[in-house]
């Protein structure tokens, strides 16, 4: 009797630990999986980086006085550049302090795309339109591998969350992460004045 008893308790201490072993693994898997989502949408944000010294030199040449527009996309580039974040072990702070920097890139790039408006000569220039069809390619880039990051961390967050996983999700470490999401007020155009 004594020994079925022991058989019996060490095999549900077995089920048990099996079953711990499964649900870390899985949100191991998935927190890196959101990791490997987050880097897709660095690499993407790093091309419209690597793209916007060109545009703004392009549009240098013909747009000598619009020196105000170009300077805050070289400085919104250089902030949004600067911040490095670990995708797998990243804060809601620093989460928001990137997106924060990355929307500042797309305002100023909005604007100097408005202000190449302004110059035909610019407008018809092979290369300026060259940079221009790259970067609104990037644009969509980053729109796509945002969306995929928001599903990895739908699926991520709903094991982290869901009973009786985000039980053993709170033991093992393991958070909800933070969604792309819009900002109040990005529904409305900014205004471009000359």
């Amino acid at each position: 009797m004594k020994r079925t008893s022991l058989i019996i308790v060490g095999g549900v201490v077995a089920l048990i630990v099996a079953y711990g072993v499964s649900v870390y693994n899985s949100l191991a898997t998935a927190s890196q999986e959101v990791a490997a989502a987050w880097s897709n949408v660095e690499t993407q944000y790093q091309r419209r980086a690597d793209l916007i010294p060109n545009l703004v030199n392009t549009v240098k040449g013909y747009a000598t006085h619009e020196s105000e527009t170009l300077e805050s996309v070289v400085a919104a580039r250089a902030a949004a550049t600067s911040i490095t974040i670990d995708g797998a072990n990243m804060t809601p702070a620093q989460f928001e302090q990137y997106v924060e920097a990355q929307g500042k890139v797309t305002s100023a790039l909005g604007k100097l795309i408005a202000v190449a408006e302004n110059y035909p000569d610019l407008k018809a220039n092979q290369n300026f339109l060259e940079l221009q069809a790259q970067l609104e390619g990037t644009e969509n880039r980053i729109s796509v591998e945002r969306q995929r990051y928001n599903e990895v961390v739908k699926s991520f967050n709903k094991k982290v969350v869901t009973f009786p996983k985000n039980l053993l999700a709170g033991m093992f470490g393991f958070s909800a992460k933070e969604f792309f999401a819009a900002k109040e007020g990005t529904d409305t155009a900014p205004v471009v004045q000359f």
